[in-house]
């Protein structure tokens, strides 16, 4: 009866059925997986953002297939802001209503079905699942760790058929933290230039980096077919307002073509509604006071990681450049899963297993540096209390 695509497994993996059985022994657990911010207990202008969504422009419908002009005329502002001597045309922007939204349109063009894209490995696990849904395949490339986090180029051409139709980049990496470097920009281009590539970059973390030093953005590429991806959900801490965007750049022929596919594409859905994007310029406004306060939050963990860390010498912090994630390397005395049960039913503390996001081998814990800092400080010592046992 139902499609092979989703041909999921949907009974609950083991840490979920854990998280379950440690709920209902009435035990509170230290949530070090977070990833809501809007739920880690921030302060937010409720009154400004709620205002913003009550414009009665709204009560009239203007199906906009690339969106609406004031709405992408304040995501080219955005990016003027953050590249003061760029001008991006909002004519090359599609607003969708997030990233996965915008994936899928940009799957849907460039690929027929089992063509292929290749993605990042360790990253975020929701590109299988993006992938089934537009019959797509997926051919992994490795990021590999040494005194940081880096594409190993190698092993790109090794990955590439007469399917293969786009190498995605996540920047900063989800959740290595790690920026594609310049040196690695000059070879993507190469090599998407040689075997034809387009080339997807998925930016939602680009403005958390945590030296402070801006990264430029690839919405500035022009040497191959580019998609980038990005939306308020965290650059402004809002992913309960659903507005994304694709941002389309290269070569002029190129953008003008896929443009014009891509609004056949989006005109097919008119997945955005008129109040979100009447609300764009304050959505995007509000980023100036809640990348500050999640800044501080991720660095004030980070800080407070590292000084657990100096106390013992089981475990070590790999190095991150951006983002709201740590990854540690523990000793492999069992499964990263059997390890993250262990931390629930012992020391009631919520991380995920390296699996989660396919590293390669055990020996991983992700943590997020969203949680409260008192919640974070005890989660912490919890884990390297449970890590020092052996």
């Amino acid at each position: 009866m139902f499609s092979r695509r989703t041909d999921w497994k949907l009974t609950p993996n083991r840490i979920t059925e854990a998280q379950r059985e440690v709920s209902a022994a009435g035990r509170e657990v230290l949530d070090l997986s977070i990833s809501n911010p809007t739920r880690a207990g921030l302060p937010y202008d409720a009154e400004t953002i709620l205002n913003s969504l009550s414009n009665r422009d709204a009560m009239d419908y203007d199906p906009q297939p690339k969106g609406l002009a004031s709405a992408r005329k304040a995501v080219a502002a955005y990016y003027r802001e953050l590249h003061r001597e760029f001008e991006i045309d909002p004519e090359t922007l599609i607003l969708t209503t997030s990233t996965s939204e915008g994936y899928s349109y940009v799957f849907r063009l460039l690929c027929n079905p089992d063509d292929e894209v290749l993605v990042p490995k360790p990253s975020y696990p929701l590109f299988e699942f993006l992938a089934d849904l537009q019959d797509v395949s997926l051919r992994p490339y490795p990021l590999l760790y040494d005194h940081g986090w880096q594409i190993d180029f190698p092993s790109l051409p090794r990955a590439v058929n007469p399917r293969t139709r786009a190498v995605v980049v996540v920047h900063p990496n989800n959740p290595t933290g790690s920026f594609v470097s310049a040196n690695e920009r000059t070879l993507l281009n190469s090599f998407c230039r040689e075997h034809g590539l387009a080339l997807i970059v998925d930016e939602v973390f680009l403005d958390y980096s945590l030296d402070g030093a801006p990264r430029p953005s690839f919405v500035l590429h022009q040497d191959v077919l580019t998609f980038t991806l990005s939306g308020v959900s965290k650059i402004s801490g809002l992913p309960q307002m659903k507005l994304a965007w694709i941002a389309v750049g290269g070569p002029a022929p190129a953008v003008h073509a896929a443009m014009d596919r891509l609004e056949v594409i989006a005109d097919t859905y008119l997945s955005m509604n008129a109040p979100i994007q009447l609300a764009a310029g304050t959505l995007l406004e509000q980023r100036k006071n809640m990348q500050r306060l999640l800044l501080d939050r991720v660095r004030m963990n980070l800080a407070e990681l590292d000084h657990q860390l100096t106390q013992q010498r089981a475990s070590q912090r790999l190095q991150v450049e951006g983002g709201w994630y740590a990854v540690l390397r523990v000793p492999v005395t069992r499964s990263d899963e059997d390890l993250a049960i262990d931390l629930l039913h012992q020391a009631s503390v919520l991380v995920h297993p390296g699996h989660f996001y396919d590293f390669p081998n055990d020996g991983y814990l992700i943590v997020s540096l969203l949680t409260q800092p008192s919640e974070f400080r005890e989660g912490a010592r919890r884990i390297f209390q449970l890590l020092n046992k052996g």
